[in-house]
């Protein structure tokens, strides 16, 4: 039976944000969720893939063998149309390595500044990998549509979410806050089919759609 998933990251906004879109599955299926942050040991995995779906198949492989537990890994970022896709796998470190959220909006703001509001399209981009450690790898994936805003709004979430406003809602995720942004976030779609792969490992995990 399943005992363990090691999520595959130290990103305490993105620990939190999995782990609260999973909740239940620790209940239900009597398993633990842990983080690269109880894994001192693993090494930082370098993300040098030109895809989202080459870095999380790389980060979740490597963690699954190194901690000899299911891994699940995500890559994700903001794909913006006026910029032909970018940040896109760059995202974290759009303004540089170890960039702060922060300093990669600044960019980006700067990069859009004299960009209309009509033609800020984007969306978030989610692709997680389930790993085991004998080498097996299922790629999931999300997305949600939206646009940049003119300005940061909004103090809830992380990364991108005080600029990219959910059509829907007319404002960002960082306005919308955790329990809106948990049903229609890219990480949620793509976690919601992740769901089915679990239960596919162990039927005790069996969750409804999101």
């Amino acid at each position: 039976m399943l005992k363990k998933i090691v999520l595959a990251t130290r990103n305490q906004g993105k620990i939190e944000e999995i782990r609260s879109l999973l909740k239940g599955q620790e209940i239900r299926g009597g398993i633990e969720i842990r983080s690269l942050r109880d894994y001192p040991q693993v090494p930082e995995i370098v993300e040098d893939g030109a895809t989202f779906s080459e870095n999380a198949r790389e980060k979740a492989l490597t963690v699954a063998q190194l901690t000899g537990q299911i891994a699940v890994a995500d890559d994700s970022g903001l794909e913006v149309e006026a910029l032909g896709g970018a940040p896109g796998v760059y995202s974290a470190r759009f303004a540089g390595e170890g960039a702060s959220d922060s300093a990669n909006i600044k960019k980006l703001l700067e990069l859009l500044r004299d960009i209309p509001p009509e033609k800020r399209g984007a969306r978030f981009v989610c692709v997680m990998a389930l790993a085991t450690p004998d080498g097996e790898v299922s790629l999931v994936d999300g997305e949600c549509r939206g646009m940049v805003a003119m300005e940061e709004r909004g103090t809830a979430g992380f990364g991108y979410d005080p600029l990219f406003i959910a059509p829907e809602y007319g404002k960002t995720f960082a306005e919308l806050g955790s329990e809106v942004k948990n049903r229609i976030s890219h990480r949620a779609r793509a976690l919601s089919k992740l769901c089915r792969l679990l239960e596919s490992l162990d039927p005790r995990l069996s969750l409804p759609p999101l």
